[in-house]
């Protein structure tokens, strides 16, 4: 009863930190409004975008060693000192130049740091609900773009774009200083009682020892294809559905709301259910669902209803996808050092959405970008259904063995 209740005020912390974190994929509204007021480029402002999602996925790696160094707590406030002062920055930005380090760099930086340490460090409270945990905490992180996404355009529009900067990181600084008030440290995660579902050795590896195992590579394969086809869907999905099923521009984007929608609920509901069923079975099964819907979308004449179910299938099995992975790198290497390793294997997802536009525009379109993908979603699935985690084929071999050896025993007896 009393872990529960310790337990419990950090889930809730750690929700409302993840809120403050996931405003940021609001970017898009402040797109028109900056090109407007600046008369710069929209796809230079785009781009600011970007250079925020790739220093966020790079900043992960350096997460573990400044929690060391300053606690969970301490990293936290330091990112919520870091949104804040870099959306107040950008308030005062005048060229690009500055909006690409107040905005790309300071903001991207200081939300990954706090997103990876954040999400570990909850799901080393709850080793028995990783699955529901990590569904929690980002699906929070995504409904965070939901809910700020009519704040910052009322504030937009009643305020002006530059002003709506730094009420945005007040609101920011706010969310993640209040939310780290409720989040304390994990205790050591190998105390924590586990199944040997969960973890196959019982071996907590090291980066060093994690990057000498073949699985780390395949894991991060696997994550760049199922990131690199959602992302792909999720930022172009206004355009795809007018160019490939004849939307009109309210039609698209009822699509773009859709994709907010059915993305929340894989994170919530496959998350869930990762811990109750095999999750390599389950991510098997949504890059499986992805490659369908890729092909649909590539060679079927598209009606509304077939572009809405395929949009929606996508972003179910890339919203899961993403939540339960966290999870399968705790089975696969332990949660000791879950912030460092995880935050490896994640790069996965950096590259994969850097990769996603600049794939299309080699491929010259939608039709070939989705045929592409539906071959890597049916290479990554074979692979997740062929993967085990470091020391399971020892381990179950031990137990043939075993249980040969008992049944020759029992034939001489």
């Amino acid at each position: 009863m009393n872990k529960a209740i310790v337990r419990w005020p950090i889930l809730v912390g750690t929700v409302i930190v993840m809120i403050g974190l996931g405003t940021i994929y609001t970017w898009s509204l402040f797109n028109q409004p900056l090109v407007d007021k600046f008369g710069w480029n929209v796809g230079a402002v785009a781009m600011t975008f970007s250079i925020m999602s790739f220093a966020l996925s790079l900043s992960t790696l350096s997460a573990s060693k400044i929690q060391k160094k300053f606690g969970i707590r301490g990293l936290l406030l330091l990112s919520a000192v870091g949104m804040g002062a870099g959306l107040a920055l950008t308030s005062l930005a005048s060229s690009l130049w500055m909006l690409y380090i107040a905005a790309g760099v300071l903001v991207g930086a200081s939300n990954g740091i706090a997103y990876m340490t954040t999400l570990s460090n909850t799901i080393q409270w709850f080793p028995e609900r990783k699955g529901l945990v990590s569904g929690i905490a980002i699906g929070a992180y995504g409904i965070g773009s939901v809910l700020f996404k009519y704040v910052l355009a009322f504030l937009i529009q009643n305020v002006g774009v530059s002003q709506t900067f730094f009420y945005w990181g007040m609101i920011s600084f706010v969310m993640i200083g209040g939310g780290l008030l409720l989040i304390r440290q994990a205790p050591v995660a190998a105390a924590k009682k586990e199944s040997s579902r969960e973890t196959a050795a019982h071996h907590n590896y090291t980066v060093s020892e994690m990057l000498k195992t073949k699985q780390v590579y395949l894991l991060f394969f696997v994550l760049f294809t199922a990131c690199m086809s959602g992302l792909y869907m999720i930022g172009s999905v206004a355009n795809i559905g007018t160019s490939l099923a004849g939307l009109d521009a309210a039609a698209a984007a009822n699509a773009v709301a859709l994709v907010a929608l059915f993305n929340t609920a894989g994170r919530l509901v496959l998350g869930a259910l990762s811990d109750h069923f095999d999750r390599l079975k389950i991510v098997a099964g949504a890059l499986l669902v992805t490659a369908a819907a890729a092909v649909t979308l590539s060679s079927v004449a598209l009606n509304t209803t077939l572009f809405f179910l395929c949009v929606a299938s996508v972003a179910l099995c890339f919203g899961g996808n993403i939540t339960i992975f966290p999870a399968i790198v705790a089975d696969f290497f332990g949660l000791k050092n879950q912030s460092q390793n995880y935050g490896l294997v994640y790069q996965g997802f950096g590259f994969g959405g850097l990769s996603a536009s600049f794939i299309s525009g080699l491929l010259g379109g939608f039709v070939p970008t989705f045929r592409l993908i539906a071959i890597l979603c049916s290479v990554a699935c074979i692979v997740v259904i062929t993967l085990h985690a470091p020391g399971m084929a020892a381990v179950r071999t031990a137990h043939r063995w075993g249980r040969k050896q008992l049944r020759e025993e029992h034939i001489r007896s």
